[in-house]
């Protein structure tokens, strides 16, 4: 496959489902184009980080939102790539005392956060079930959203539909340029993707989402005039080279391609199907007004502070280095100071 490393590239990318960000704007917290709302919680605690504040939690196909509702500009975004596990334990809240909470564990940046969510109304299972269902599906259909290279999406010389996928057009005779003499293949041209498989071999292909494509071009190359993709920094910064015989016809796929790449780029479908009960409200609706909104306040240390209290381990902000264990036999991150092993198995019960 013609795959070469470019250097990256800055320019503005989707971020909303993999960064965790603190205190944004009023402007980062409005849905971006695709994104959606699926569900609002009212009453929801953050107990980490403000434990005794009710807040809003704003669940969308990309993130999940939770600000204070007395001070909106206190507030965090956490983006579904993010997130190593979810679980539901017993967490201690200022307005609800002792009660079951969801523990949300992140990695952004080689920094680890953990999120904590109270429910204030009892007995609402909503805030457990509609996380982990959305979340689901965001794990469920990242084809949608990130390049593939070698996976099993070709059966039987047709492409394994994602389920809101619809095939625009079927190119026969696309030469990949990955080796000397090239390879023979096909192109899907779909509403969310390109994908190219080789004729002899289902196996090597590679499927690219409009979404991750920065750029589609006719080059001159040594095996003649080919289309040439670019992908995204946040894909890996490829570079796929075609070449498709006669020339009016490479005219014309580039140009369908382009189009559709417009098309997706005005209104993208990210694939993260969850339908709820209630109608949501928009994010114009939800938050409340707040005076100081259009004046950037900037505190190093407060924004320190709350950055700060999210850490999942402390004020661990990187990995520790690995040492060799020799109770375990293996390679271990390096305990802090004053623990040991068997320090970690015990279950010290919340007071």
């Amino acid at each position: 496959m013609a795959v070469t490393s470019k250097p990256p590239v800055v320019y503005d990318a989707l971020w909303e489902d993999r960064d965790v960000r603190f205190d944004i704007s009023t402007a980062q917290m409005n849905m971006r184009s695709g994104e959606r709302i699926i569900d609002l919680l009212d009453s929801v605690e953050d107990t980490k980080g403000n434990n005794g504040d009710k807040g809003r939690l704003i669940v969308t196909n990309l993130r999940l939102i939770w600000h204070s509702q007395s001070l909106p500009r206190v507030n965090l975004s956490v983006g579904y790539t993010c997130i190593i596990n979810i679980t539901v334990r017993s967490a201690h809240s200022k307005l609800r005392g002792q009660a079951e909470a969801l523990y949300i564990l992140t990695r952004c940046n080689n920094t680890r956060f953990e999120f904590i969510f109270t429910s204030v109304i009892p007995g609402s299972p909503r805030l457990f079930t509609t996380i982990m269902s959305v979340h689901r599906a965001y794990e469920t259909s990242k084809l949608y959203r990130d390049l593939k290279l070698r996976g099993a999406i070709i059966h039987n010389k047709n492409l394994r539909l994602l389920p809101l996928e619809q095939v625009y057009n079927k190119v026969n005779g696309v030469w990949n340029l990955s080796i000397d003499q090239g390879n023979l293949g096909t192109f899907f041209i779909t509403n969310v993707r390109l994908v190219w498989h080789a004729n002899m071999n289902e196996a090597f292909n590679v499927s690219v989402p409009y979404l991750q494509m920065r750029s589609v071009k006719i080059k001159d190359s040594k095996f003649g005039v080919a289309l040439v993709l670019e992908s995204s920094v946040q894909s890996g910064s490829y570079v796929l080279g075609f070449r498709i015989d006669p020339a009016d016809k490479l005219q014309d796929v580039v140009k369908e391609i382009q189009s559709l790449h417009r098309v997706y780029s005005s209104s993208p479908i990210f694939g993260v199907e969850y339908e709820s009960e209630d109608r949501p409200q928009t994010v114009e609706e939800l938050i409340i007004e707040n005076p100081q909104d259009g004046v950037d306040i900037v505190n190093d240390d407060e924004q320190s502070d709350a950055f700060a209290a999210y850490f999942a381990d402390g004020d661990k902000q990187k990995d520790r280095p690995p040492v060799y264990s020799e109770e375990l036999g293996l390679a271990i991150e390096k305990l802090k100071n004053g623990f040991t092993l068997s320090n970690l198995w015990e279950v010290v019960e919340q007071k």
